[in-house]
């Protein structure tokens, strides 16, 4: 017979990786499928599955189809929203090498959700138009953060402390374009885009998001080579001709992207783009080409349970999920500032 040959340590490790791996990937999407099958049941209209399926088969029954046009866009919405949130925050921290980087901390989701709202306000007409307007929101943000930040080269915590300024200014001046289309036809709208709140949503919100961030996920999952390359020292990454600015400009311009988009459409969610790449690297490693792919998983898993537990936590009353985000989001925030040495390295 012949012998086994023993495992040295590093194949050991890498098949517990591999487990480790599979194993997240595995469990993630069994929940993610399970919570959106008991998220269609949750809410002021209670229809079980088994009378969803036969009101589909049907077609007949009115209340399957009040859950088909109210609860459904909003649980889709949901999966995408969180989806492009988490693989922003895993972008902008790889770019910007900083695990305490998050779309919505350093004013990128407030500056793209304020134009949303100025346009949603002012422009009603120009609804299929917001995400693009909301895009040069964020980029603006982005570029403001770096300027502001810049004095021989950026330190990270000089550039999150930049960044929650930045956010308290477009979040104040968000605030105030509510306050005065408060009376109007578009009140709605606006207030939704600030508050973060996606109960009001409908198919044509669904569509939008869908195209946007659906298309811009699938360049993100291309992108992986080149953040894992942005992971090295500049000089070590020029020295085997990587063109270090221009790669780390473009994966930044496709999280501003999906920040920009998901934040003119339902609103600025804090944290979640910080939770959950975090909780990501804990289970699947630092590897873009795996990292990208399962925070698409968790990220919607995190977005559609937190609109979940907010419209049933308090039924018959509704909590925003970003303020369920925030709840948990905070003391995380705080957790990673009292850890020493996180701050100043990637």
């Amino acid at each position: 017979m012949r012998e086994k040959t023993a495992l040295t340590p590093d194949q050991v490790g890498k098949r517990r990786r591999l487990g480790l791996r599979i194993g997240a990937f595995t469990g993630t999407a069994i929940l993610l499928v399970v919570l959106t099958l008991v998220s269609t049941t949750v809410g002021s209209l209670n229809v079980s599955l088994g009378e969803l399926v036969h009101g589909l088969a049907s077609g007949g029954d009115e209340a399957v189809r009040t859950v088909m046009d109210v609860r459904l866009p909003r649980i889709i919405i949901a999966l995408f929203a969180g989806a492009a949130l988490a693989v922003s925050g895993t972008l902008l921290q790889a770019v910007m090498k900083n695990p305490l980087t998050d779309p919505g901390i350093i004013g990128i989701s407030s500056a793209s959700a304020l134009v949303g709202s100025l346009v949603t306000a002012i422009f009603p007409s120009l609804f299929f138009g917001v995400p693009l307007l909301s895009i040069l929101g964020g980029l603006f943000a982005y570029l403001a953060i770096y300027s502001l930040a810049w004095d021989g080269g950026v330190h990270p915590t000089r550039l999150i402390l930049v960044g929650v300024a930045l956010n308290m200014t477009f979040t104040g001046i968000g605030q105030a374009v509510t306050a005065a289309f408060g009376g109007g036809v578009n009140m709605t709208g606006t207030q939704s885009i600030v508050s973060g709140h996606i109960a009001q949503k409908t198919w044509d919100d669904v569509r939008l998001l869908v195209i946007y961030v659906g298309i811009t996920l699938v360049v993100a999952l291309f992108s992986a080579r080149v953040c894992n390359l942005l992971a090295l020292d500049d000089k070590t990454a020029r020295g085997l001709g990587i063109a270090v600015d221009r790669n780390r400009f473009w994966v930044a311009l496709i999280a501003i992207i999906l920040a920009a988009i998901t934040s003119s459409t339902v609103g600025i969610v804090g944290f979640l783009g910080l939770l959950v790449p975090h909780i990501a690297r804990l289970l699947v490693g630092s590897d873009h080409k795996v990292l990208i792919p399962y925070a698409i998983l968790l990220g919607a898993l995190f977005m559609l349970a937190s609109d979940t537990i907010g419209r049933a936590i308090f039924y018959p009353y509704e909590v925003p999920a970003a303020v369920i985000m925030a709840v948990v989001g905070g003391p995380f925030f705080i957790a990673l500032l009292k850890i020493g040495g996180q701050t100043d390295e990637y």
